[in-house]
């Protein structure tokens, strides 16, 4: 009983709890993508550099709060600095659409224009990030670090194997529940929301019925920008900041929201998960687990099935089979 009990605490502290954590950003990552596909009917591929750019701001407000002697007790300063980050990723990518996007919107441009305008902008948000705080990495994770430390949890329940729980994952978690509630509350009980979601589903007859098209746009641009630079900053404090890593993160992104189904919130979540669980239990090396449930074996490999420096490779053949045979994804999106 106790091999198993302590096969169960590795799980969940090797692969359960970290893929809960990363699956939770990549849907946020993932909610982003798909409203903009869903509503402006293009694939944003500077995603990944405005969550890069929009922590990047967040974290010299954090810096500046901490200078100001300011905290948030247990919980990142980050936090603190978190609804200045949103504001002025907002506001950049809300210029970034004035100068770049309105153009091709007025040209009625063909969608592939609007994907390599955003390339284009990708290069451009990842140079602006790389000026405004440089290449290294950067810990901005104060606080609480550990909710359970192992080596308590061993002394409290006699078992070899000790259970972490950091405070960012548990964080990440609750504020993902939170502002996945606060957007469908906003997309089905507002009026923002509705015009938004009738603009999606028929652009034309939403034009017919009344609705301002370029308000549209301006909530969309801010929403993706909210949710660009809170699953950034999440993503950050739970591991750490380096602009690199949030260009890397625009494929399993993208391979989250098209397993769901691109242009469907729920499916973005959904596929978030997904992507997560698939990356981290493919890399994960299973051989302690094994070793506790079966004590007389002892396997010679690691029982892992790729290296985690291929965890990106999972995401790719995710990708590739969903696009293959379901390009609508699991829950019938718009067809990429």
């Amino acid at each position: 009983m106790m091999d198993i009990l302590n096969a169960l605490v590795a799980f969940l502290n090797f692969v359960f709890i970290p893929a809960a954590a990363y699956g939770a950003q990549l849907a946020l990552g993932a909610l982003g993508v798909t409203l903009i596909y869903g509503i402006l009917r293009f694939s944003n591929f500077a995603h990944g550099d405005t969550m890069a750019i929009g922590t990047a701001i967040t974290i010299l407000f954090t810096w500046g709060l901490q200078m100001l002697g300011l905290s948030f007790g247990p919980l990142p300063t980050a936090l603190l600095a978190l609804p200045f980050g949103i504001a002025c990723t907002a506001a950049l990518v809300l210029l970034t659409d004035r100068g770049v996007y309105r153009f091709y919107r007025v040209q009625k441009a063909a969608p592939i224009i609007f994907v390599m305008a955003s390339v284009g902008v990708m290069f451009v948000t990842n140079g602006l990030t790389r000026l405004l705080i440089g290449v290294d990495e950067q810990r901005f994770d104060d606080g609480v670090r550990f909710i359970i430390n192992a080596r308590d949890f061993r002394e409290w329940t006699g078992l070899s194997e000790g259970l972490a729980l950091r405070g960012t994952q548990v964080l990440t978690v609750v504020i993902a529940v939170i502002v996945v509630w606060a957007l469908f509350w906003f997309l089905n009980r507002t009026k923002s929301g509705k015009a938004m979601r009738a603009y999606s589903d028929n652009e034309d007859l939403a034009l017919l019925s009344g609705i301002d098209p370029d308000r549209v746009v301006r909530m969309t641009w801010i929403i993706a920008a909210a949710l660009a630079t809170i699953a950034g900053v999440l993503y950050g404090l739970d591991k750490s900041f380096r602009p690199f890593n949030y260009f890397q993160m625009l494929l399993p992104i993208f391979a989250a929201a098209i397993v769901g189904g691109l242009g469907n919130p729920v499916g973005a979540i959904a596929g978030g998960f997904i992507v997560a669980f698939s990356e981290v239990a493919v890399t994960y090396p299973w051989r302690k687990v094994a070793g506790y449930l079966f004590p007389g074996w002892q396997p010679d490999g690691l029982l892992q099935l790729l290296g985690t420096e291929y965890k990106f490779a999972v995401s790719f053949v995710i990708l590739i089979v969903v696009l293959l045979f379901r390009p609508t994804g699991l829950f019938r999106g718009k067809s990429v």
